[in-house]
């Protein structure tokens, strides 16, 4: 069975450490990629091309809402 790629794109760092962890433990899923702000997340997504994407809206440097856009 294939594993649902995530990236994770999500400022606080214990926020995005508590989800990742969940995620991890459902067998269909994996996290391929955690960003802490929106530049990240764009360049991330085009290095790891993730199945899914959890974006945070508030971000700094580049917020959620962009980062989509340019994704």
């Amino acid at each position: 069975m294939k594993k649902i790629r995530i990236l994770f794109a999500e400022d606080h760092l214990v926020l995005r450490q508590s989800v990742c962890a969940s995620l991890q433990k459902e067998k269909d899923l994996v996290v391929v990629g955690e960003a802490g702000d929106g530049e990240e997340a764009v360049r991330l997504v085009r290095e790891l091309n993730p199945d899914v994407i959890l974006m945070d809206i508030s971000m700094p440097k580049l917020n959620g809402i962009e980062a989509t856009r340019q994704i």
